[in-house]
């Protein structure tokens, strides 16, 4: 069987894992706070009015790209292109091609951040891995202008950074939604995992500041991680409703997920 990533990709073993991931989506909800356009994300209203639903709606996606075989990605690559298709045809206007290149390059930046940050340095060889999964969905979507290779990309990703961000009521509002549906000790670890896998001028945009307590509980982290009081500590942190649904993400998904798209 042929699958869009390979078995023993490197991408695999991030997208395999629920603690990687939300600080995969802790990064890019800070990025896309401060996107120009972020006012796309309002349009349906689904983001401010269920953050956390959005989220595992996006998660669900990129896993079954990551976990599928190729017919299963594509097919869920498809599905999410003709979604897009839709909200353009409903506001009569189209999404611009560098917002959906900034979405694939928060994908790639912070599966590479995020890694990093819990388990260990990836070499230049599977940060290549990386670009490269996300330059074919990508392409498989038809956006223009992207890099050849994780070379090339590296200097247009801090060239993004630097012309589609900008602070705005959108940022103002989106924040108050992750503090009301997180609640006040939950967000405040948001920020605190923020600060730890958002770029500098990202977190200079949120006024976010450099010091972050979390930093400290990282090596304990990648020590104890697999130890029951930790376990626990952490199932604690998280929000009721979305316990199940974050411990599913250490589970690689069933074959037949591919075909659910």
């Amino acid at each position: 069987m042929e699958y869009f990533v390979a078995q023993d990709s490197v991408v695999r073993r991030i997208w395999g894992k629920a603690d990687t991931v939300l600080f995969i989506f802790a990064g890019a909800a800070a990025e896309f706070a401060v996107n120009k356009a972020v006012d796309w994300l309002y349009f349906t209203g689904r983001l401010p009015a269920d953050p956390l639903a959005r989220l595992f709606s996006t998660v669900e996606y990129a896993r079954r790209i990551v976990f599928a075989d190729r017919a299963g990605a594509e097919q869920a690559i498809d599905t999410i292109a003709a979604i897009h298709a839709a909200v353009e045809a409903k506001r009569g206007q189209a999404i611009p091609a560098w917002a959906y290149r900034d979405v694939l390059y928060m994908l790639i930046d912070y599966s590479i951040r995020a890694f990093e940050l819990l388990e260990r340095q990836l070499t230049e060889p599977e940060k290549a891995e990386v670009f490269d999964v996300f330059c074919r969905v990508g392409q498989r979507m038809g956006v223009p202008e992207l890099p050849a290779t994780y070379a090339a990309w590296l200097p247009d990703r801090q060239l993004h950074l630097q012309q589609d961000l900008l602070h705005s009521h959108f940022t103002t509002d989106l924040y108050r939604q992750y503090r009301r549906h997180l609640g006040p000790l939950r967000y405040q670890l948001l920020l605190q995992g923020q600060r730890l896998v958002v770029p500098t001028v990202v977190r200079q945009q949120l006024r976010l500041g450099q010091h972050a307590w979390l930093r400290a509980v990282v090596p304990l982290y990648r020590y104890a991680q697999h130890a029951a009081l930790f376990r626990w500590l952490k199932t604690s942190l998280l929000p009721p409703a979305y316990r199940a649904q974050i411990a599913a993400l250490d589970v690689v998904p069933a074959a037949t997920l591919s075909q659910a798209a």
